[in-house]
């Protein structure tokens, strides 16, 4: 089976984190949770993935960095998101 195409780097007692996560859910979307504060490597992964981003969530689909919620938000909101979830589907999965 392959991983997920989304990635969602998270932290603890983070509502955004949760917020995104159920919005995934929602569009019946699987993804792969990385916590950043149990592994440091993880933590850098993401930073250097992001950018320099020290926030949580970061989340990518497929290659694309979306960014936290607000943006996943965003991309719902606009009527981008399934088609961006479609095409992920399609791509490699993330790292």
């Amino acid at each position: 089976m392959n991983a997920p195409a989304v990635l969602v780097y998270t932290g603890p007692r983070c509502p955004f984190c949760d917020a995104a996560k159920r919005l995934l859910q929602k569009r019946g979307a699987p993804y792969r949770e990385v916590r950043v504060d149990r592994d440091p490597q993880e933590f850098a992964s993401m930073l250097e993935r992001s950018g320099g981003r020290r926030s949580v969530p970061q989340i990518f689909i497929g290659a694309h960095h979306v960014g936290g919620f607000d943006e996943l938000s965003e991309l719902h909101r606009d009527g981008r998101l399934d088609a961006l979830l479609a095409s992920a589907a399609c791509a490699p999965a993330a790292p």
